[in-house]
């Protein structure tokens, strides 16, 4: 590496006889001459033309990626909810009836059907509102709480409860909730 020249070895320079400029990291240039003039500024810039600047056309939006999904009908999972809410409510209330009916001859079999009756419910209320989101779990939680309160009706005929006629036919309420969180069209209203 070359020293630097000091002050005293560079050579006098015009700036230096003028007063003495700060030193700064600053590289200073300074003009060497007068600026050249110009013939004509036309002639360096042509003037634009008016027609360029009456009109601008707009770039044509194009889609980009995969188009949308067409959009799909509520009403097959709005049908499951409704028969979904009805079935777990009948099933709430014939298993109510019978805890209360057979409370004091048979306790144990009492918790069962009250555990199952808690599980089918908690199933069914978390599906319901999982399909009602769009959640795709939601139609299995829906078919357990349905297959569980299916469980209860069959304790119960195996168990040889007396029960009106209606209570017999109650069971297709759960079947008909399973077939409706089946369907194709539920399906699709899932993502």
């Amino acid at each position: 590496m070359l020293p630097e020249p000091t002050h005293s070895d560079a050579a006098p320079t015009t700036a230096t006889a003028r007063e003495p400029e700060p030193h700064t990291s600053i590289i200073r240039r300074h003009p060497t001459g007068a600026f050249p003039a110009l013939a004509d500024a036309t002639t360096i810039v042509p003037a634009a033309e008016e027609s360029q600047t009456s009109y601008i056309p707009r770039p044509t939006p194009a889609a980009i990626g995969p188009t949308r999904r067409p959009r799909t009908s509520p009403l097959a999972a709005s049908a499951t909810a409704t028969v979904s809410i009805i079935s777990g409510w009948a099933t709430a209330v014939i298993a109510t009836s019978l805890i209360t009916n057979w409370w004091r001859s048979d306790e144990l079999f009492c918790i069962a059907i009250g555990f199952l009756t808690a599980v089918s419910a908690a199933a069914t209320i978390g599906g319901l509102i999982s399909l009602l989101l769009r959640r795709r779990i939601g139609r299995l939680l829906i078919g357990v709480g349905a297959i569980v309160a299916l469980m209860i009706f069959a304790g119960l005929f195996v168990a040889g409860a007396s029960l009106p006629p209606v209570v017999y036919a109650i069971p297709v309420l759960p079947l008909a909730s399973i077939t409706m969180a089946l369907l194709p069209a539920t399906a699709r209203w899932c993502r």
